[in-house]
């Protein structure tokens, strides 16, 4: 199968994978560390951190109900992988799972009281993909399916789960580019609600586009934007966009900047790559990483399953539009 489609599906499957991996030997460590220690990180190893685990857990739910997920499926396929992928996960989807086991709370409610991170914006990308070209509908699903994780207090964190979601749905238009993507991210948002999320991304994107240049911006945001938990998403989903800019899209280098960067560095990478992948297709990936990702795992099948997925809805839309055409006759 060789379309535009499918290459942007699996250039933002690998894309994503790539990012995780690399930036998991330097997650946490700043980009000093990182300089001092390694020089720079341009190679990675393995399949990824609890980043990509979840987003294959939501790829499980997305598949398995011909692409209707809500937070309903995204818990059952939580609790059918659990054993598999429990040891990577963190605090709040610790917090979610045992809730919705022990019957404690409904999954639309799960992700009330749940401490903030970017555990649902980091593994969103399959939802932006099932609604390539529909970044509206991408955020407005997406609120639903992230509230499994984050809701309440930290909905901003389901904010920046949309926010990613609706910017890859727009990537993944054939005419898309970089500022498209970046105006998609905070169109769809709730205007009043999502105020914090979409001042966190305007405000660094603002400051990005006045510079321009990487190592300036990473200065600017070290002084200026850091929060006290390097995982917050008013901190990572601001810098992968921010970054996906200065890179101009470009998978490579944006990979490269979100993984140095520090912090947060394999979710920052996981986002970055997931969004240029999907704006530039598999070609657009540098084929060494293409290579030696797909000794791993070369996702063909779940490429093609979310191809199928996105072939369906487009049928459905058609017989929407059908409908309604036969009654303006």
């Amino acid at each position: 199968m060789e379309n535009l489609l499918y290459s942007k599906i699996k250039g933002c499957l690998a894309g994503g994978l790539i990012g995780d991996a690399m930036g998991a030997p330097v997650e946490n460590k700043t980009y000093r560390e990182i300089e001092k220690e390694y020089g720079t990180v341009s190679d990675f190893e393995g399949e990824g951190t609890d980043d990509s685990a979840i987003k294959l857990i939501l790829c499980d739910a997305v598949l398995g109900n011909q692409g209707r997920v809500t937070a309903d499926e995204f818990a059952e396929s939580f609790l059918k992988l659990e054993k598999k992928y429990v040891h990577l996960f963190f605090i709040p989807v610790r917090n979610m799972l045992e809730k919705v086991k022990e019957g404690l709370v409904l999954p639309v409610n799960a992700g009330a009281g749940n401490m903030h991170s970017s555990s649902s914006a980091m593994a969103i990308s399959p939802m932006g993909i099932i609604n390539a070209g529909n970044p509206e509908r991408a955020a407005m699903e997406t609120f639903d399916v992230a509230g499994l994780i984050h809701a309440g207090e930290t909905g901003f964190c389901r904010d920046a789960a949309c926010a990613m979601a609706a910017a890859v749905a727009q990537a993944m238009k054939k005419d898309a580019d970089m500022e498209s993507v970046l105006e998609a991210s905070t169109a769809w948002l709730h205007k009043k609600s999502a105020g914090e999320m979409i001042s966190c991304i305007q405000e660094t994107l603002d400051y990005a586009r006045s510079c321009g240049d990487y190592v300036q911006f990473r200065k600017w945001f070290y002084e200026n934007r850091l929060r006290t938990v390097t995982c917050d998403s008013r901190e990572t989903v601001p810098a992968a966009l921010a970054l996906c800019y200065l890179a101009g899209g470009d998978p490579e280098k944006s990979i490269l900047y979100a993984v140095n960067f520090g912090r947060d560095a394999d979710t920052i990478g996981t986002m970055a790559g997931s969004l240029a992948g999907a704006l530039k297709g598999e070609a657009g990936i540098r084929k060494e990483w293409l290579e030696k990702l797909y000794t791993y795992n070369d996702q063909s099948d779940l490429a093609k399953g979310l191809y199928d997925v996105v072939s369906l809805r487009l049928e459905q839309e058609k017989e929407h539009v059908k409908q309604l055409e036969a009654m303006l006759v």
